[in-house]
């Protein structure tokens, strides 16, 4: 097991230091795990809700508003289980090493778009270059 790296509660990556540092590794390792801890427990809470939530409302339009709610906050909540996997998977990346190379070039991805987005595998010129591709071949 490695021993824990101290990170003060003020420290955020900076360019001048050597790129992926235990330091680095440690606060997108943290930033990670607390984003993950808090989608868990918005889980839990929609789990509940939806629990306790069976009513029987006699009015029409306002069951149906309580459906349509319900139903959107299931999509998010499936949306955020499909985070997790990619947060998962980042943090496999830090053990192994490969967080915060780009997997189409290997070049470093910016600090600054890892502390936008922990999850991203690709650089923000890769991500571009994606997104161009996908929009020449999409089927409008």
């Amino acid at each position: 097991m490695k021993p824990e790296v101290f990170l003060p509660e003020d420290y955020r990556p900076a360019e001048d230091e050597p790129f992926m540092n235990e330091r680095q590794l440690e606060y997108f390792r943290r930033k990670l795990n607390a984003q993950k801890t808090d989608i868990l427990d918005e889980s839990k809470s929609t789990l509940e809700g939806l629990q306790d939530g069976t009513r029987n409302i006699p009015d029409i339009a306002d069951r149906a508003s309580e459906e349509t709610d319900r139903a959107l906050e299931l999509r998010i909540r499936d949306r955020q289980r499909k985070l997790i996997s990619k947060i998962d998977a980042a943090l496999l990346r830090i053990e192994t090493g490969e967080y915060g190379y780009c997997k189409d070039t290997g070049e470093p991805i910016s600090l600054k778009r890892l502390d936008a987005r922990p999850t991203t595998t690709l650089s923000l010129e890769a991500q571009e270059r994606h997104e161009r591709r996908e929009k020449v071949h999409r089927d409008d």
